[in-house]
Order: C-alpha cells, then sequence, then structure tokens
C-alpha cells in the first residue's frame, strides 16, 4: 500500500512490500534485501544497479498500464520492520494507477522471490544446510520478467548494458513523427511485413564481450584488454543527470532532474515487441552480439506471434506448486518444462538448466568449466563434462532437492573472498569477475 512521501517530496510514490512471514518464529533466518540481491552474478547486469552505499536496488519497472513506459524503483530495507519500501522515483500518485502499482510490486516479488513458496523453499534448504542459515542464504536474484531472464543467459555485462542502451534509443525515437525504419531492405523482404513499424537506431556504440564468470557457459573465454571501454556505457549510467540533461520521459510518468532515472541514463530492458521488427543482422552489429542477435530476435518473436507462451511455462509451475511438497513430483514438473524450452532455438542444456533455476527448480547444478574448475579447487575432484554431473551427485545429493542452492552458496562464498566483498563493489569493479582475472587471482593465491 502507498505511504506518504517525506514532506516537501512531491514527486515520489512509497510502497510498502510486506514480507513473507515464517511458517513458525524462527524456522529461517531473517530476510536480508542485501543478501537476496548480492547473490548472483545477474544484479550487476544492466539496468539493474545495486547502491553499496545505501544498500538499496534500482532499476527501471515497466508499467501495467502501458508496457512502453517505466519507472526508476528504489527498494531498501526498513529496520525492524516486516516490509521493504519500494520507492518509485519522479512519480505522482496520481500517475500511478493502483493495477501500476500492483505490478510493479509483483517484479519486485519476482526479483527477491517473496511469493509464499519461496519462502518454504528457504525455510527447508536453511533447515538442512546450517551454514547457509547463519548467512541469509537462500533467495537467488533474478529479473523482474522470465523473458529477461530467458535473454540474459548470453551472459555478457557489455550485452546487457548494449540492449537497455538500444532500448533508450527506441524509446525516444519512437515519438518521432519523421522517424524511418533503417532496417536492411533484403532482410525485410524475406519475411513478412508487420503492421508495426520497425525502427532505427544509430550504429555507433561497439561492445566486446566481457563475460561474467559467474554467468559463464560451457565455453569460457578470458577477458580482454578492453574492458574498461565496453563497460564505460553501463558505468557512466549510474550517474546523476544534470539539470539541463534532456530526457524522454513519458506522458504517464514525468521525472525530476534531481532524482536519479536509470531508464533515462541507459534505458529499460527491452521487450518482446521492442525486439521482434528489428532485423537480427542490425541487432548484432548494434550490440555486438554476433550469433546470439538471431537467437534474441527469433525468440522475441515466437513470444509476440504466440509460438512461444512464457504465460504458459508459469501456468505448468503454479500447477504444480501444490503437489511440490512430494518430491517425486518435482522431476516430471522439470522434465515438461525442460521439454517445452528445448523446442526454442539456441536453448542448450545449460541454458535451459540456468532458466529453469530462476524458475524456482534448484534440484539440477548448470555445470561448465567454471563447475570443474570450483571441484577441482574446492574438492580436490578431477571431473570433465562428462563425468562432472556424477560428482555433482555425489557431493550435492545430501541436499536434494536444493542440490544448485549448496553449490552455490559455496561458489559465491569463493568469489566473495576472491574478489572481496561482492555486495560493497562498485560497479566499475564487476569487470573482474572475468575468466582471466579469476585465473590469475587463483594462480596468485
Amino acid at each position: 500500500m502507498p505511504s506518504s512521501p517525506e514532506a516537501g517530496d512531491k514527486r515520489r510514490v512509497e510502497l510498502e512490500l510486506e514480507l513473507p512471514l515464517p511458517s513458525s518464529p524462527g524456522a529461517a533466518a531473517p530476510f536480508d534485501l542485501e543478501a537476496a540481491v548480492c547473490s548472483h552474478g545477474l544484479f550487476m547486469m544492466a539496468p539493474n544497479r545495486w547502491d553499496p552505499a545505501s544498500r538499496s536496488l534500482l532499476r527501471p519497472l515497466r508499467l501495467a498500464s502501458n508496457r512502453a513506459a517505466s519507472v526508476t524503483v528504489r527498494v531498501s530495507a526498513r529496520p525492524s520492520s516486516d516490509s521493504l519500501l519500494v520507492s518509485v522515483l519522479g512519480a505522482s500518485a496520481s500517475a500511478l494507477s493502483p493495477l501500476d502499482q500492483a505490478s510493479i510490486l509483483a517484479q519486485v516479488r519476482r526479483m527477491l522471490r517473496l511469493e509464499e513458496e519461496d519462502g518454504k523453499a528457504v525455510e527447508e534448504f536453511q533447515a538442512i544446510h546450517a551454514a547457509a542459515r547463519k548467512a541469509g542464504f537462500g533467495r537467488i536474484f533474478r529479473s523482474p520478467t522470465l523473458f529477461e531472464d530467458m535473454v540474459k543467459w548470453t551472459r555478457t555485462l557489455s550485452m546487457a548494458s548494449a540492449l537497455c542502451e538500444l532500448q533508450l534509443e527506441l524509446r525516444c525515437s519512437s515519438s518521432n513523427e519523421d522517424f524511418q525504419s533503417r532496417t536492411p531492405p533484403i532482410r525485410e523482404r524475406k519475411r513478412k511485413r508487420s503492421n508495426k513499424r520497425n525502427v532505427r537506431v544509430k550504429l555507433e556504440t561497439k561492445f566486446d564481450d566481457d563475460k561474467l564468470v559467474c554467468l559463464e557457459g560451457p565455453n569460457l573465454t578470458t577477458g580482454t584488454s578492453s574492458e574498461a571501454v565496453n563497460l564505460q556505457t553501463y558505468e557512466n549510467s549510474f550517474s546523476l543527470p544534470s539539470a539541463e540533461s534532456e530526457t524522454c520521459s513519458t506522458p504517464e510518468v514525468s521525472l525530476e532532474h534531481s532524482e536519479l532515472s536509470l531508464e533515462d541514463c541507459i534505458g529499460d530492458f527491452p521487450t518482446p515487441e521492442e525486439l521482434a521488427n528489428l532485423d537480427e543482422d542490425f541487432l548484432a552489429k548494434r550490440c555486438s552480439l554476433g550469433y546470439r542477435a538471431k537467437r534474441i530476435v527469433m525468440l522475441a518473436r515466437s513470444i509476440v506471434e504466440g509460438k512461444v507462451c512464457l504465460e504458459k511455462f508459469e501456468e505448468i509451475l503454479k500447477m504444480s506448486e501444490p503437489a511440490i511438497e512430494d518430491l517425486s513430483t518435482v522431476p516430471s514438473t522439470y522434465e515438461r518444462l525442460n521439454e517445452e524450452l528445448s523446442t526454442i532455438s539456441g536453448f542448450g542444456p545449460f541454458t535451459r538448466a540456468n532458466v529453469l533455476m530462476c524458475m524456482g527448480f534448484f534440484h539440477m547444478i548448470p555445470a561448465d568449466t567454471e563447475t570443474i574448475r570450483h571441484l577441482k579447487q574446492f574438492h580436490k575432484r578431477a571431473s570433465t563434462i562428462s563425468s562432472v554431473h556424477k560428482e555433482l551427485d555425489n557431493i550435492y545429493g545430501k541436499f536434494a532437492p536444493f542440490q544448485f542452492l549448496a553449490y552455490w552458496f559455496e561458489l559465491w562464498g569463493f568469489y566473495d573472498k576472491q574478489f572481496g566483498k561482492i555486495s560493497d563493489m562498485e560497479p566499475i569493479n564487476y569487470r573482474l569477475f572475468t575468466a582471466s582475472y579469476l585465473k590469475k587471482a587463483t594462480v596468485n593465491s
């Protein structure tokens, strides 16, 4: 429910998000916003921003009344309270409908895993993992939408930054009457014409891959000497806009210059509708996505055309929730969703396992070369891609059905020690999460 903003501040709506109550006193460690956000490399990817100084999360979120519009939201803890403060910056109460407010809170719940079933999973996991309970670990950060989770498993900081920057250009350009498509005409003739106007974006910024080691896929690559240049746009997006700067704002919500407005600096993460009409070659060049551009555009088009229904995935999951306490039902639900995802181009076993983890399945550990490195260094187990799952089962099987949480608690703890406290990092240091840096740090330790 909305609460009154501070005196004199008329451009902020403060919403209260109640935290789920434990099933019984002491059933789980108290909710910790810092632990819930800084629990996975996804929190480092644009348009997310964790502010180490205020211990709060900022990012743009979509409005239910107009999916083309976003508002900047700050999520912060309330001391000695059973709720979080969700501040919608630069917005007036009259600009946000009850539907918009409910949608914003729902997106925050998804990111922080605050639904009732999430709370039950945390309780069950912490009951069998004392160290995780002591650390308040059990919630893995994710995106406000399943689509964003699915796209972000291309696993690069620069990719997320480039897509959000592109979204800002699309949003600002959509209101220009003289705006015309610059999608390559040959590619346009090969597919059916859409009633929706294609968009044009300046082909200016080049990005190279800067892969997060904690999000890495089977083909682990090394970092490059141009990392500082690649991430400059992402880092600059967190600066305060000047009073003289021109901003692109929506009719529904106007933003004060004095407020931090992430979507006016870098944009929100694009929706399927915003990506579906883009030419894949254009997207590949604009955002340095390479072969991934085709997969992202195909996914977006499939969703817009109804060939892939993300709501169906969520429905399958919700239908199984009452029966998940019977662990025998977990594999069948997982396998059904896994089969649905396998029909999507580019979604191999590793990506599917990660997407399903984001959906709430923790019994499968997505394995890559980073997993092999961890087992060798932490458990003194030599393994290969073909044998790693057997090793994982031997080590983490006792934590079923939360094998991934046990594994990730270990791995994330290693990163915390190797790189310093992750929640204290400034965005400029996120580049340290590259394979080359980790390799050097491990050799020198």
